[in-house]
């Protein structure tokens, strides 16, 4: 847990001990150097910056134990070199500045009856719902609004179970008496904010309330999410008087505690990591993440670093993806042992109309509440300024006597969809038009407008924009539909949803899946308007937003029902399940759209597809992943030994297992790379059997055509529940030379019961810009060795001399796949698919000459070749036939 001392009121300039000109680092320290005089890791932090001459009171910001072996400190320049030449420190890094990814959705998602149908709500999801009560969400956030009926305790709820070590914080206008029973934490962690502030000069951020060190919620982004996660069910609900309807979270009967580490200028590395520290010594169950960064190496995201250390201990961290799609990998959080959250659209709508002075009228969306525009006609103006920028409306760029009393259309992109509502206001417009260019496509986000506002998308745009500047004397006029249900196509991914393929470990596909992210109804803070901005005077305590941020707590309500039905299923088995069984067909029985240009969008718009909670309730089947598995992940990222303790928290890792591929971690979707030189690729997957005691799966792969896929076996034969059976994918790319594009595929395990999906894509070529990806096959590597099997002295006759056995001699084969990790088999091939004509008779030459005797086997019960891996690089000595499967052990 972060050791945290109390501040007061922020934004004093160098206030609290704290040295002008310092910046915040966050230091990686080796636990094996800690001295045994020294009681605890923070005592010995402490006592090594006493060491160094860097006195820990001034300096000293937090001590991590849970999330890593660490300290965040305010230096000076002359501190880092100080540090870098102890021995006992692994790692350093300047504090990064994160960003926020800124009802309907549990009918939409099957969690709640639908308000027009007399359908109840289904009985696994009640069942589950009383099971996940003991399931803790920490929320990291901008804090929490407690007065929001939401986070009130319904009846029924019973006391917080003992094992919650969580605590309510008394703070600025927050009292602990705030919580109940609901929720059941809140804390604010600020320090690394505070540095910054007072580095700065001035912790105040234009435009935004002032921040006191509080758990209360001056923005309303942390109230949102956290109540989509967990809030109670609120009846008649709405932002004024739009979606109205119960709001309710998506596990209505978890707890939700809140972890304040967002403030006006953004989300601090070390208080994020504060917050996670504390939340995994809290007793969370949940972590969830609705903010990030750009891409950057596991080893220096702190919410990557801080979330394995929460996966190893069994707690599930969804992160949002983030916001900047439609563009390829523009995605954040991209680690495996995170769930990264994309976002897409419900089957509900806001719809406003734009008339014009041709008869033309134009669909959008508005949340616009107030007094409207009436029937009559006004004159409509574009660029309303003497520049372009006012085309955008940006603040300052419009002439009020150009626009005052019009219908004003602007562009959208830049500045704040509402602040341009704000800047048309304030130079007297009537109303405005917010008009999508080509980077937003048609992807419609409404907003409560300080004035009569509607958003269309481009291709009406365009043509608005057409009759406004072409037109003598253009005029048009706003009107508002209120709230329609059954919107069709639904869900839509929506064109801010950032995009894979994954910037920093393309081989892991990412985003995950996408869950509902726009036009979200949820809990509001009572201190700010629905806009966000300070001249907003309205207050309601429910707001509907957009962004990853929202469609992220869904994804966290979700796994806590799945934790709740599940409670031995780890962090990797409850994201298997929600990606094998998501679904990429729209309430039309289409191909899931993409907001961005309208088309079909693809698995680096959606991974494995949209969430579907109840399907992921019994999975059949799980791709498991443990924390040795990721560490052979980051082994095979060629990351440093000092990298890779800082990140997982073992002084003593040697990276002794590897992955030949990060491709071959055991992850419910692939994602393969084709080099110049290398046109096959092969990985491994293990399956665990979740459902009936005896399943017997057939598996049906559907490729591009350009690349053949195989799978073998063709067939799983789980015997009892939790046996875990092997299978390896072959994927062989049949273009020859520079090819384009990518191409995407699906694996299938069935039964009578359950559909497993794992996606696939292929990258037209490792050096090109990727443009999309799916669960399935991607491999970006440099050359690899072909694993060969041929005469050795040992077998004299076609006898093995070494143990005595009998063998039928194979002069060579070829391996088909490559080797995941030691002790791993390889499957040769079917005896009938060998061709020995196509194997040089001497074998083949290691990749950096190594040579390892290992064996082969051959297998009758399969009736297959197997070889057994030695090294990095390979060659096959010797050979033995064995009985059966069971007696393929002996290594001889």
């Amino acid at each position: 847990m972060a050791s945290v001392t109390p501040l007061v009121l922020l934004f004093l300039a160098c206030a609290g001990g704290l040295v002008c000109g310092n910046h915040t680092y966050i230091v990686y320290m080796n636990p094996a150097h800690r001295p045994a005089v020294h009681p605890s890791h923070a005592d010995w932090y402490a006592a090594h910056l006493q060491s160094l001459d860097i006195d820990p009171g001034r300096h000293l910001l937090y001590t991590y134990s849970d999330a890593l072996h660490g300290f965040a400190a305010s230096l000076l320049p002359h501190h880092l070199d100080l540090l870098r030449r102890s021995p006992a420190v692994v790692h350093l890094h300047p504090d990064p500045v994160l960003r926020l990814h800124t009802t309907r959705s549990p009918q939409f998602l099957g969690l709640a009856p639908d308000a027009s149908s007399s359908a109840a709500v289904p009985r696994p999801i009640q069942a589950v719902e009383a099971a996940s009560r003991d399931v803790f969400i920490a929320v990291l956030d901008t804090g929490v609004w407690p007065e929001v009926p939401s986070f009130s305790a319904a009846a029924g709820l019973p006391e917080v179970p003992s094992r919650w070590r969580g605590a309510c914080e008394a703070g600025v206008d927050f009292s602990p008496s705030l919580c109940n029973r609901k929720l059941v934490g809140a804390r604010s962690f600020s320090r690394g904010f505070r540095t910054a502030a007072a580095a700065a000069g001035d912790g105040a951020v234009r435009g935004k309330p002032k921040e006191y060190d509080s758990p209360r919620d001056r923005d309303g982004h942390g109230t949102h999410t956290a109540s989509t996660a967990a809030g109670s069910a609120v009846a008649n609900a709405s932002l004024l008087g739009y979606a109205t309807g119960t709001a309710r979270g998506m596990a209505t009967a978890s707890r939700v505690a809140a972890y304040k580490v967002c403030w006006a200028s953004g989300c601090f590395g070390s208080d994020i990591l504060a917050g996670i520290d504390t939340a995994i010594s809290d007793g969370a169950v949940i972590l969830s993440l609705s903010l990030g960064g750009g891409s950057t190496p596991y080893f220096r995201d702190t919410i990557a670093i801080g979330a394995f250390a929460a996966a190893e201990r069994g707690i599930f961290v969804s992160c949002s993806a983030g916001n900047s799609g439609p563009g390829p990998a523009t995605l954040a959080n991209g680690a495996p042992w995170i769930a990264t959250v994309g976002a897409g659209t419900l089957d509900r709508d806001f719809p406003a109309t734009a008339r014009l002075g041709n008869g033309a009228r134009y669909t959008g969306v508005s949340l616009y509440s107030g007094k409207g525009m009436g029937k009559k006609l006004v004159p409509a103006v574009y660029g309303g300024g003497s520049s372009n920028a006012s085309k955008l409306c940006l603040a300052g760029t419009l002439d009020p006597a150009r626009v005052r009393g019009k219908l004003v259309l602007c562009d959208r992109g830049v500045s704040a969809r509402v602040e341009k509502g704000a800047v048309v206001k304030a130079a007297g417009g009537a109303g405005m038009i917010l008009a999508n260019t080509a980077a937003n496509g048609e992807e419609l986000v409404a907003d409560s407008h300080l004035l009569p506002a509607v958003a269309v998308g481009k291709q009406e745009g365009d043509l608005i924009r057409q009759y406004v500047t072409t037109n003598p004397r253009p005029r048009g006029v706003l009107s508002f539909g209120g709230t329609v249900l059954g919107v069709r196509p639904s869900p839509v991914v929506a064109a801010f949803s950032s995009r894979g393929p994954n910037p920093v470990s393309p081989q892991i596909l990412k985003p995950d899946f996408i869950g509902p992210g726009v036009n979200i109804l949820a809990g509001w803070s009572g201190s700010i308007g629905p806009t966000g901005l300070l001249k907003d005077g309205r207050r309601t305590q429910f707001n509907i937003m957009s962004g990853t941020s929202m469609s992220c707590p869904h994804i966290s309500g979700v796994a806590a029902l799945l934790k709740g039905a599940h409670p031995n299923w780890s962090p990797a088995a409850i994201k298997s399940a929600l990606m094998t069984t998501s679904y990429v067909i729209d309430n039309t029985n289409s191909p899931l759209r993409d907001a961005a240009g309208g088309s079909d969008a693809t698995p680096f718009a959606y991974g494995a597809g949209h969430v579907d909670p109840q399907r992921a309730l019994a999975p059949g089947l799980i791709y498991d992943i443990t924390a040795d598995d990721y560490i052979a992940f980051l082994c095979s990222l060629n990351y440093t030994i000092p990298h890779i303790q800082a990140i997982t928290k073992r002084p003593n890792v040697t990276c002794s297992r590897r992955f030949s591929d990060p491709g071959n971690l055991n992850y419910p979707s692939f994602s393969v790379v084709f080099g110049k030189k290398w046109r096959v690729v092969k990985y491994r997957r293990e399956l665990t059997n979740v459902g009936s005691a005896s399943s017997t799966y057939e598996v049906k792969a559907s490729g591009p055509g350009g690349v053949a896929v195989t799978v073998k076996p063709a067939k799983l034969m789980f015997k009892h529940v939790n046996q875990k059976l092997r299978y390896s994918v072959t994927f062989a790319s049949k273009e020859r030379g520079r090819s384009a594009g990518t191409a995407f595929g699906w694996i299938t395990w069935s039964n009578k019961q359950h559909k497993l999906c794992d996606i696939r894509r292929k990258p037209a070529n490792a050096t090109e810009e990727y443009k999309k990806v799916l669960p399935a096959f991607a491999h970006l590597t440099t050359e690899k060795c072909d694993l060969l099997a041929w005469n050795h002295p040992l077998l004299e006759d076609g006898k093995n001399t070494a143990n005595g056995g009998s063998s039928q001699l194979l002069d060579r084969v070829r391996c088909e796949n490559e080797f995941e990790e030691e002790g791993d088999e390889c499957i040769i091939g079917d005896k009938s698919d060998v061709n020995p004509s196509d194997i040089p008779p001497h074998g083949v030459k290691g990749c950096g000459g190594e040579e390892s005797v290992q064996g082969m086997v051959e297998d009758t019960t399969s009736n297959q070749w197997r070889a057994i891996w030695g090294m990095h690089c390979w060659r096959m000595a010797s050979l033995t036939r064995v009985a059966s499967a069971a007696s393929a052990e002996d290594r001889g």
